[in-house]
């Protein structure tokens, strides 16, 4: 797990959006109405309230983004160069100690303000003191415009960085832009850096991670290096020079023997020489790449000279720390990348000379002395050479072959081949800590804790048989017959009407069904009067040949057509017309807006007084039980919604704007 997470850092807003947030949060955080007629306490109250308020809200996200940014003075020093060389540290340090001037100086803007709304006489004088207020600190946020723009292409760029833990198992690649450093380290890692024929393919570093020995190793691609002075390289070649000078790994120099990276062997040499002190205490290997191509017995004379000469050169001669010269080798490996020879020989070579690197490091700590200060091996000297092996007695030798011949189990395996066909898979007779007789059981069933063993008769079956029997017995005596009903003549004539009526429903049904499926082009009803198809005297025609006697309905249908007649002639039509005039000059009971036949809401359906009160009840006890207990809406609530919530539509807005300030 990396050590420094740099995608964590929040989004830096624009100057602009840090002001809309901070106002709009206030405005919706804070209360929004306040009176003339108010109290002046209570007014200085609500103005001072929203000058704290949005100070509050500038210092707290002021303060994260201060806090999120990496100090380059407890970072790692890969990371504090690291950084210098990308963002440059001055350019860096200002933008966030001028982000932290910005939110000194909101905070005494506050203060001064708060003083001086306490002395406020109006609600004007506070309203423009707090208007004042806010707009100085955004002043001040607008001026920090520059600084917020540079911080927030810092953090974007950060997130973009690999994560790189300085303290752990790390190689690092270097060497000439082209010499084959990307496609070795996507030979041994799971990292997809990009390969390309020309030069500065790579342009930042890249990481990958590769296991030998169960551990985790940090592989590192660095872009290329050209050889001249330090003050000349640009910020792609510091990246591999601020790795180099400050993470404590495993160094491999790549080298081109083919020089088909456009740089001669001579240069590459060079370039070895010229970043030398980079490798000072850390394991160092060259690896000559592009075997495949050309080998080093295969080069002209020169040049082979020239690599002989570099072996030789590089072959002890290693200075450490306190300035002694130390003879160490350094290995010289060979390697293709594309056919795959020699990949994994350097991989492993380069993991196990950082390990032992690694273990000889913590062995000059002073803790490894405290602790082999307090350890001792006694190593006795031999006496002479004759042999004195330890001496076990007889009877003890014999009980131990004994006690180890009786322990030594049977595998399953040796008793089935042993029995062969035979032979069954008996799993219970290892259950040692049941007693012999037991372990055949029959394990018991449980469901929802009791034993369902308990709960089966064992005589269940036997009862089964005699209820069978006793079923058979009643069977046969007639117990289940079913009595022959013999029908009379009134019966069989009300049976036979009955299969007729179904019969007609029947007809009638599917007639209907055909008649609305039909796509017949009907005729309006205001032009010609439709014949209706069904008629008072034919259902009654159909009915008396049914053998219903419809006498008594017929009489009353045509008395009420002939009421229904003489109502609308136009002597019905005066007396209704007289009638009214004297109701309304009699009297003027009724209610305006209501007809004197429409019957009040509350009393439509209700027989008597009685009725009408006890319903009355039972409509308030339903409301009140509603309303009290669970602070519902009753009939009796009225709302009205608000169409324009001030805290949303507060503020001036232009013209195709949402800008509200």
């Amino acid at each position: 797990m990396s050590l420094y997470n740099f995608k964590r850092i929040a989004v830096v807003p624009s100057a602009k959006e840090f002001i809309d947030v901070m106002l709009s949060k206030t405005q919706r955080k804070t209360p929004t109405v306040v009176h003339k007629h108010y109290k002046i306490s209570r007014i200085r109250g609500f103005y001072m309230r929203k000058v704290k308020y949005t100070q509050q809200n500038f210092h707290d996200r002021l303060s994260r983004i201060i806090q999120e940014f990496p100090k380059l003075d407890d970072v790692h020093p890969f990371y504090a160069d690291l950084m210098n060389v990308l963002y440059d540290k001055d350019h860096y340090k200002l933008g966030l100690g001028q982000l932290n001037t910005a939110r000194h100086l909101i905070d005494n803007v506050s203060k001064e303000y708060v003083r001086l709304l306490k002395y406020g006489d109006s609600l004007y004088r506070c309203k423009q003191l707090k208007r004042a207020a806010l707009g100085r600190m955004a002043t001040i946020m607008k001026r920090q415009a520059a600084n917020l723009t540079y911080l927030e292409q810092v953090r974007q760029h950060l997130s973009r960085l690999p994560s790189i833990d300085p303290y752990t198992r790390t190689i690092i690649i270097c060497g000439f832009p082209n010499v084959g450093k990307s496609s070795f380290i996507n030979k041994i890692t799971r990292a997809d850096v990009e390969v390309q024929p020309y030069a500065f393919t790579t342009k930042s570093l890249y990481v990958g991670h590769t296991d030998y020995k169960y551990l985790r190793w940090q592989v590192l691609d660095t872009p290329g290096i050209l050889d001249h002075p330090l003050e000349d390289r640009n910020v792609i070649e510091m990246q591999a020079v601020t790795a180099l000078a400050h993470l404590r790994a495993c160094a491999l120099y790549v080298m081109d023997v083919s020089e088909q990276c456009g740089h001669s062997l001579e240069e590459q040499v060079a370039l070895f020489d010229s970043i030398r002190p980079l490798f000072s205490n850390k394991p160092l290997l060259v690896v000559l790449n592009k075997v495949d191509v050309t080998r080093v017995q295969d080069l002209p004379q020169n040049k082979k000279e020239i690599m002989m000469e570099f072996q030789k050169r590089i072959a002890g001669n290693v200075t450490s720390e306190n300035g002694e010269k130390q003879d160490i080798e350094i290995p010289m490996l060979e390697m293709s990348t594309i056919s795959g020879e020699g990949v994994q020989e350097v991989k492993n070579e380069a993991c196990e000379r950082l390990l032992s690197f690694r273990v000889d490091a913590k062995m000059r700590t002073k803790k490894v002395d405290g602790i082999l200060n307090r350890l001792h091996v006694a190593i006795p000297a031999p006496r002479d050479d004759k042999p004195r092996p330890a001496f076990i007695p007889p009877m003890v030798a014999e009980k131990k072959e004994k006690s180890a011949a009786s322990k030594k189990r049977r595998l399953e395996r040796e008793i089935e081949l042993e029995e062969g066909i035979d032979y069954v898979l008996d799993l219970k007779k290892s259950y040692y800590e049941i007693p012999a007789d037991e372990r055949y059981d029959i394990i018991p069933e449980f469901w929802e804790g009791h034993n369902v063993a308990d709960y089966i008769d064992p005589e269940i079956f036997e009862k089964l048989a005699e209820l069978e029997k006793d079923e058979e017995l009643r069977e046969e005596a007639g117990m289940y017959v079913v009595p022959k009903i013999e029908l009379d003549q009134t019966l069989m004539e009300i049976k036979e009407l009955a299969l007729q009526i179904r019969n007609k429903r029947a007809i009638m049904k599917d007639e209907s069904r055909i008649v609305k499926q039909s796509t017949k082009p009907v005729m309006p009803r205001n032009t010609v009067c439709k014949a209706k198809d069904r008629t008072v005297s034919k259902l009654v025609d159909e009915m008396e040949e049914l053998g219903v006697d419809m006498s008594e309905t017929q009489n009353t249908h045509f008395s009420r057509a002939r009421s229904r007649s003489m109502s609308r002639g136009p002597a019905a039509k005066k007396a209704r017309a007289l009638s009214e005039a004297s109701k309304s000059v009699s009297g003027r009971s009724l209610s305006r807006g209501r007809s004197a036949s429409t019957v009040p809401r509350d009393e439509q359906g209700v027989k008597d007084v009685a009725m009408k009160s006890r319903l009355h009840k039972i409509s308030q006890k339903a409301i009140s039980k509603k309303v009290k207990s669970r602070g519902l809406k009753g009939e009796a609530d009225r709302f009205i919604g608000n169409k324009m919530p001030k805290h949303l539509f507060s503020g001036k807005r232009g013209m195709g704007k949402t800008d509200r300030r």
